[in-house]
């Protein structure tokens, strides 16, 4: 049975995911704001070995690492349509998710429901079968299945549907409004976030998951947090799923180094 955690936020010294020679990662939503801050980490973390990412459309290498980290990245380029027959060329021993996007952006609650929840399981499932020790995601906060808003509820449905499956540690961040340059401009994002900035000084307490955090802070969380998952599992033999809501993401990111 599937053990659920929450996290404390209090860390010590980061821990290697596996053991001193690294691990392999496959991030899919490079593109995206969490996406981009995190290919960039990963490719300079010396414990990772090497960086696949899948993507629609080539990257801008230029402004991402030096060549030495470039050398680890192993971009593959494709139409997501085929992404389950892509996976099968496919190792890595951490899978990240990071895509997203918005009803706004993809037009209709069909289109949203392939990139928001679909994809995601797919890799997912993917995680499962091909015995990858950790799946890394990002959903958002207030994700609920039983939400009456669609946005929210499609991310609740993925998170039940990802905790069904045989993973040996899943680990779901739930971010606030999130902070930065976004390739696509989202002004009800962008709005949101003014406001939430101008009233951080009253989000404490029980209201501070509600604070606006940097899309390269939950990058580092994620990073952070997959750093450590060896140590993680060490204390349980069954699989795990852990929730990290926006202040713990903060807290992580905040004793994050490298």
């Amino acid at each position: 049975m599937k053990q659920e955690s929450s996290v404390d936020g209090s860390w010590q010294k980061e821990n290697v995911l596996h053991d001193a020679s690294g691990y392999s990662a496959l991030l899919v939503g490079a593109t995206g704001l969490i996406g981009a801050a995190l290919l960039r980490q990963l490719l300079r973390d010396p414990l990772v070995t090497m960086v696949t990412v899948i993507v629609r459309r080539p990257l801008e290498t230029k402004t991402l690492g030096s060549a030495n980290e470039l050398s680890k990245l192993n971009m593959i380029v494709i139409s997501f349509e085929d992404l389950d027959q892509t996976l099968e060329q496919v190792h890595a021993d951490v899978v990240f998710c990071t895509l997203g996007t918005t009803i706004r952006v993809a037009k209709t609650q069909e289109a949203f429901r392939k990139v928001d929840y679909e994809y995601p399981l797919t890799l997912a499932r993917f995680a499962e079968r091909t015995n990858a020790s950790l799946f890394s995601i990002v959903t958002a906060m207030g994700a609920s299945s039983s939400s009456k808003i669609f946005y929210s509820r499609v991310k609740g449905e993925l998170q039940d549907a990802i905790a069904k499956l045989s993973i040996p540690l899943v680990q779901v961040f739930q971010p606030s409004l999130l902070l930065g340059e976004r390739p696509q401009a989202r002004p009800g994002e962008a709005f949101g976030a003014v406001v939430s900035k101008g009233l951080q000084f009253a989000m404490v307490g029980p209201l501070r998951k509600y604070r606006p955090i940097k899309g390269e802070d939950v990058a580092l969380a994620m990073r952070r947090a997959a750093g450590q998952a060896g140590q993680m599992k060490a204390a349980s033999k069954s699989s795990m799923i852990q929730y990290y809501s926006s202040d713990k993401i903060a807290d992580l990111a905040l004793h994050t180094t490298g």
